[in-house]
């Protein structure tokens, strides 16, 4: 692979991250083409986009997806396919079904599919040999009975979900009688952490290291993604990632959510295979390409001020400060972040969010759902079908 990646296609260029990696690998001397579902994602607007191509929805539309992913492909030269968002169940589909012209970042789906799964996911880490919060499956209504009087020291979720979307911590009883798993849509339930959250984002190629970012994020949007990055150093979570990407010869990018113990030990929660916001601590163009697509030696994040998209903090940050009457450090938050979508020379991205925050906003009015939702309905991979 290094060496034959200078034209780059990166998908799912309505994320912030995928915006931030064309800069980075533009920087680098890649030419990038983005491509994506929406008519105007943030990414597009940004003068390292040599082109933008709009795709069908993979969520709905797999087969029209994998076709026009190839069409792409061979149109335009492409020489390295990365994903950010989670596309990547559907091209690891398409390459595991067609002879592609192009390599793609990232595992087989059958790997992919084990750490994206909350269950398997614990399973795989308890196999390398790791610590892991108690974890049990949940398939019927007969399973969530078993656990009900334990409801308060456990934390209830969906296999298969992102930003904590459904997630029960450590609910009354009586809210159990909301959830109805099922073998095609089971839960977990997992022993409840105290402790302090940390999300890590790596890069890594047959099983070592490239890249890491760790970092924690005080403001969130509701429970879910955040908004605002602090990075954090600790070595228990760096070993435990190393463990993981070496134990699979993990080949991309992989995220997880941690959780760090009053006596410093770290537990794996679940895993991404797929870009997160601790991507934003790289902003060293030679470095990080060299590292990630070429022989170079693991690069280190070089940014240490906090990250935000001030947007999403005016958003969701201010009012959850002013619920919670942390209004003062709401603003030290917006003096100290610096935001994620500046770039010298490239101001656009930063104008074109209230597009991409439109069009986002009129999909969630037509479908009823929240803003939140709205954004990923199309690309989402609820496992197997």
């Amino acid at each position: 692979m290094p060496g034959a990646d200078k034209t780059v296609l990166i998908t799912g260029a309505r994320a912030p991250v995928a915006l931030h990696l064309a800069r980075l690998l533009h920087g680098a001397g890649r030419r990038v083409i983005l491509a994506d579902t929406p008519a105007r994602p943030i990414a597009a607007a940004s003068k390292v986009c040599a082109r933008y191509h709009r795709l069908p929805p993979p969520r709905f539309a797999p087969q029209a997806y994998a076709e026009a992913v190839e069409g792409l492909i061979r149109a335009e030269g492409i020489e390295l396919v990365i994903p950010t968002c989670e596309e990547v169940f559907y091209l690891a589909l398409a390459w595991r079904g067609r002879a592609v012209p192009a390599p793609l970042l990232a595992p087989g789906i059958e790997l992919l599919a084990e750490v994206h799964n909350k269950h398997t996911f614990i399973r795989l880490a308890e196999r390398l040999g790791l610590a892991v919060p108690k974890t049990v499956l949940l398939n019927s209504r007969d399973d969530v009975e078993a656990v009900r009087r334990r409801s308060r020291e456990l934390v209830f979720k969906p296999v298969w979900s992102r930003f904590a979307s459904q997630v029960l911590l450590r609910p009354t009883p009586d809210f159990l009688d909301a959830i109805a798993p099922s073998p095609a849509m089971p839960w977990v339930a997992q022993r409840f952490i105290d402790g302090e959250e940390i999300s890590a984002y790596a890069v890594a190629r047959a099983g070592r290291l490239k890249a890491l970012a760790l970092y924690r994020s005080p403001y969130r949007a509701g429970r879910g993604a955040g908004i605002f990055f602090e990075r954090v150093e600790d070595g228990a979570a760096r070993e435990l990632v190393e463990r993981i990407v070496a134990g699979t010869s993990w080949t991309g990018q992989i995220s997880f959510d941690l959780m760090r113990e009053a006596d410093g030990r770290v537990l794996p929660l679940e895993c991404n295979p797929r870009a997160v916001s601790g991507l934003h601590f790289f902003r060293d163009p030679a470095r990080f390409a060299d590292a990630v697509l070429g022989d170079g030696p693991e690069v280190e994040p070089d940014v240490t001020t906090p990250q935000t998209v001030r947007l999403a903090m005016w958003i969701y940050g201010l009012p959850a400060a002013l619920r919670s009457g942390g209004l003062a450090r709401f603003r030290k938050a917006m003096r100290e972040g610096q935001e994620l979508l500046d770039w010298p020379g490239d101001p656009a991205p930063v104008k074109a969010q209230w597009t991409a925050l439109a069009e986002i906003a009129g999909a969630a009015w037509r479908q009823g759902i929240s803003l939140q939702a709205a954004s990923t309905r199309d690309i989402e991979w609820n496992g197997p079908s």
